[in-house]
């Protein structure tokens, strides 16, 4: 029996706008449905791929607001989401997370400025505490990120991530490959669209490739962000000279 808390998605394409710039993403428009059968799944694809905008859209449909943050926070800085949410129709298990979280790399300032005024009814240092004891603004960008992921998300969650490693050193995406696989391991939730040859690396993680117009199940081994990082460290020397004589 499927646990998992987001099951499938269906793409209900009669109700987009014949104009919908999301119609021009292949790997998209080349899909009725979508199934979720593992605790983590990476979207990964080069940029423009298509990985980014439905994660955005499955949030957004799932109640998250576009921004980020979670389902009870409601704010605009700037609406830049697509509409392909509109056209989204989410099969859910049966058991309701405990906890969810939506997570942009792009737009985190805004939520971390928010989280203090959605504070839940906790005073402010007792809030702190949970967050390294200061402000995410008094912290650097990937300091925060991770002590909100930290503070924030447990087993029994569902989170969906885009770019988490953006802000994060190859090291603090070490603490975040730890932290994702425990809590994937208490039951959480976590879809995930990255770069990152790190955490794509996650020992049982589902990766569905968005590259050459199709999205497709992939290996690790498979994936450009492997290929390329293990070309430029295995071969650094012949990579540096063809890239800066091309």
């Amino acid at each position: 029996m499927n646990h998992l808390f987001l099951q499938e998605i269906h793409f209900l394409w009669d109700r987009l706008d014949p104009n919908s710039y999301v119609r021009q993403i292949p790997a998209l428009t080349g899909r009725d449905s979508l199934t979720f059968d593992n605790n983590i799944t990476f979207f990964a694809g080069e940029n423009g791929s298509g990985k980014s905008t439905l994660l955005e859209a499955i949030a957004v449909s799932y109640g998250f607001n576009p921004e980020g943050g979670t389902p009870n926070y409601r704010f605009s800085s700037y609406d830049s989401h697509s509409d392909l949410h509109q056209i989204l129709r989410l099969v859910k298990g049966p058991r309701k997370p405990k906890n969810s979280y939506f997570l942009r790399a792009e737009s985190f300032y805004n939520v971390a400025t928010k989280a203090e005024e959605y504070r839940d009814g906790d005073d402010i240092e007792t809030y702190y505490r949970r967050f390294g004891s200061k402000s995410f603004h008094q912290q650097s960008h990937g300091e925060s990120f991770l002590a909100l992921m930290q503070g924030t998300f447990t087993g029994q969650g569902f989170y969906i991530l885009d770019e988490p490693e953006a802000a994060l050193s190859p090291q603090r995406q070490l603490t975040l490959f730890i932290q994702l696989h425990r809590l994937a391991g208490l039951g959480a939730q976590f879809l995930i669209a990255s770069h990152s040859p790190i955490l794509l690396g996650i020992p049982g993680a589902s990766i569905l490739s968005f590259d050459n117009g199709v999205i497709t199940p992939c290996s690790y081994e498979e994936t450009e962000s492997y290929q390329v990082t293990e070309m430029f460290i295995n071969q650094r020397d012949y990579f540096v000279k063809k890239l800066l004589s091309d």
